[in-house]
């Protein structure tokens, strides 16, 4: 990932915070050419001891692919959005704000009983927020065994892990103000909440 200095954020805290933050990422492998698969993606453990997890359909191309050992490219999206230059004091370069983390990692398939214990916290992490939620549990038994065989899951262990928030820092306090302004201004959710990244990093 093209990461200039300023804008690189490799500290702990913001990366695993990062990933719980946004679970759903591009799932990238190498087969007979590059594939990606966009599902949801969870982080179990703490520090340099964390690994992910996630599963894909069995009919998805990706899975003839799936070896142990066999290296993922795992790429978390934050909020993003085009920043107009016609909103700085004076004249520039429009550009693009956001922020990612990548992790490669090292696939290692799951057990069948692995991937049940993964779907019951994958359904938790999500169903916890509905008004009346629908754990893994209260699932119809028969309807899990007509639909286990048909998915694969698998851990993925890290071994490089990059990060990165473009929020326009070293912009002047000016222009900054600006930018959050018509951010948050423009009705828009993601840009609402990429708006405060910025004012997070930089007022």
């Amino acid at each position: 990932m093209y990461r200039p200095l300023k804008y690189r954020k490799d500290d702990e805290e913001f990366i695993l915070q990062f990933i719980d933050q946004n679970p759903f990422a591009s799932f990238i492998t190498r087969g007979d050419r590059l594939l990606a698969t966009h599902i949801p993606v969870l982080r179990e453990g703490e520090k340099e001891e964390w690994r992910l997890y996630s599963h894909i359909a069995n009919h998805n191309e990706q899975l003839a692919f799936l070896k142990d050992g066999a290296e993922a490219l795992l790429i978390f999206h934050g909020p993003h959005a085009y920043i107009s230059s016609s909103w700085y004091q004076e004249k520039d370069i429009s550009t693009w704000d956001y922020s990612a983390v990548h992790v490669n990692a090292r696939i290692r398939l799951q057990s069948k009983e692995e991937l049940e214990e993964s779907l019951e916290k994958l359904v938790y992490k999500f169903e916890k927020q509905q008004e009346d939620p629908l754990y893994y549990r209260d699932i119809p038994k028969q309807m899990l065994l007509d639909h286990l065989h048909l998915i694969t899951g698998f851990w993925l262990e890290p071994f490089k892990v990059e990060g990165i928030a473009k929020l326009h820092q070293n912009y002047s306090k000016a222009d900054v103000s600006s930018v959050i302004s018509h951010l948050e201004n423009s009705g828009d959710s993601t840009k609402k909440q990429l708006s405060e990244d910025i004012k997070n990093t930089n007022l």
